[in-house]
């Protein structure tokens, strides 16, 4: 395979909680030195672009925002380009990323609210998505690494909605192909041409490798015992990083 980009999911793989996984800045060096294009997507929904690229700035990365993907801004463009007015199930800091959508909502848009995946707030989702209004995931992930442990994603309330209302969910985050097809094409890259990077086996990795780029999964972040028998063949799985980011130049 003849390398020329690669794709990094963030959290789990740059960085657990507010911790820079070690020789995680080193290997994007690394990448960078030797020419690669490089981009950063990721299924997190509970901040802002802004704030992910502040908390990544803190931790010693240095990331431009074009680098960066993230389901919100792909979920802003999709309404805009259908004229739909979201009702939005998603954490409060994460508003600012769809400004100027207010009016009757015609789409439900879910991404990890937290606390806010109350009773009340899923029926109402149920009830305009029974009216008519399209389900829209900002990722469906099932679960994610915090520091204190695994935890429950948007996915698992995702498909309580398309379970009650027999509907499919629109996925614009990982794996859905488009997602990765924009960042191929804001790195000048082919997907034969492009490795992924994640700690998460379904949404990064195989997604990843379904869309035609390599993958490589790192035992960090959500990684648990037992994912790589999931994975697709030619998968390579790797300890962390900088294994990953070492596999990668011996390619070249």
């Amino acid at each position: 395979m003849n390398v020329r980009g690669v794709l990094l999911d963030i959290g789990g793989v740059l960085y657990v909680g507010d911790r820079p996984i070690d020789g995680a800045r080193q290997a994007l060096e690394g990448l960078r030195a030797a020419g690669l294009a490089l981009c950063f997507i990721t299924n997190t929904t509970s901040s802002p672009k802004r704030n992910v690229l502040d908390k990544l700035a803190r931790m010693g990365f240095e990331i431009e925002p074009q680098e960066l993907f993230t389901p919100a801004a792909a979920a802003r463009d999709w309404l805009a380009a259908r004229g739909l007015t979201p009702w939005l199930l998603i954490a409060p800091p994460l508003l600012e990323d769809f400004p100027d959508m207010d009016g009757e909502p015609d789409a439900v848009v879910i991404g990890d609210a937290g606390p806010g995946f109350t009773y009340e707030a899923l029926n109402r989702a149920f009830r305009l998505i029974m009216e008519g209004a399209p389900l829209i995931a900002l990722a469906k992930n099932r679960y994610f690494m915090q520091a204190d442990g695994l935890t429950l994603d948007a996915g698992a309330f995702v498909a309580a909605l398309e379970y009650a209302a027999g509907v499919e969910a629109t996925v614009l985050g990982k794996p859905a192909p488009d997602f990765f097809a924009a960042a191929l094409a804001s790195m000048g890259c082919g997907a034969n041409q492009t490795v992924m990077i994640g700690d998460d086996w379904e949404s990064d990795v195989n997604g990843a490798m379904e869309a035609g780029l390599g993958g490589i999964l790192v035992k960090t972040g959500k990684y648990v015992e037992g994912d790589e028998a999931k994975l697709k063949p030619g998968t390579l799985v790797v300890a962390d990083i900088a294994v990953a980011a070492k596999a990668i130049l011996g390619r070249l």
